[in-house]
């Protein structure tokens, strides 16, 4: 149960990560690299709000329910 719930959490936090990455992209607030295909485009700012919020619910179940 510990291995699962670090592994959860790991996964859960970089998961955070990425969709905020995402949203700082899609935003236009985070243009790196200048060649992405990400920069200004809309649907990535819904995309990485998903991914983001996956990734808390991941790391709040694994602190949760995972004792």
């Amino acid at each position: 149960m510990r291995l699962a719930r670090i592994m959860l959490t790991i996964i859960g936090l970089a998961a955070a990560l990425i969709g905020l990455v995402w949203i700082g992209q899609g935003t236009g607030m985070f243009p790196y690299p200048a060649s992405s295909f990400m920069i200004n485009q809309t649907p990535w700012i819904l995309r990485g709000t998903i991914v983001t919020i996956i990734g808390v619910a991941l790391v709040w179940a694994a602190r949760r329910f995972l004792r």
